[in-house]
């Protein structure tokens, strides 16, 4: 498969699943060195295509798409590394920084991302395009959330649902 057919199959793949996917669907946009997991929820694309256009194209999918939006994790290490020992980082953070303003992100330990992914692909499923980057801890990882239903409106009918529990339990 030459370059341009990778290419248009990553991208019309994502925007076959887009309208799938919802809140508890994660999409990761994956540095080259990242492994395929073996976990049958989890899809793996090669993209053959920049880290920062792949992520791009995401971005452009999940904004057209109105049920969702994503919540924005990034490796902690990414803020750690070196010129010395990941040649590019800095111009790299400045291009993720850029192409992330407006999101709100969350820098968590890479262990600890890659374990909230594979609780969610034991009932969700999750979309990984791997990327042509080389740079270690450069994943950008996103979790789709509802994109019309806010955590405050969860936590509301949450607290509504325990007040008219409590209620029913009192009137007994």
């Amino acid at each position: 498969m030459n370059p341009d057919q990778d290419s248009r199959s990553w991208s019309s793949r994502l925007g076959y699943i887009m309208p799938l996917f919802g809140h508890r669907n994660w999409i990761v946009v994956a540095d080259a060195a990242y492994p395929a997991q073996s976990n049958p929820g989890i899809e793996t694309l090669f993209t053959g295509t920049d880290h920062v256009e792949v992520l791009s194209n995401v971005l452009t999918a999940i904004a057209a798409a109105h049920h969702v939006r994503a919540n924005i994790f990034l490796d902690a290490e990414l803020q750690m590394l070196t010129e010395i020992d990941a040649p590019g980082v800095s111009i790299f953070r400045r291009e993720i920084a850029q192409k992330l303003s407006g999101h709100a992100t969350r820098a968590l330990a890479h262990e600890q991302i890659i374990a909230r992914l594979d609780e969610a692909a034991r009932l969700f499923r999750i979309f990984i395009l791997k990327s042509t980057h080389s740079i270690p801890y450069t994943s950008v990882f996103l979790e789709l959330d509802c994109g019309y239903w806010s955590g405050e409106a969860e936590k509301r009918l949450r607290d509504l649902q325990a007040n008219q529990t409590t209620q029913t339990i009192q009137s007994r």
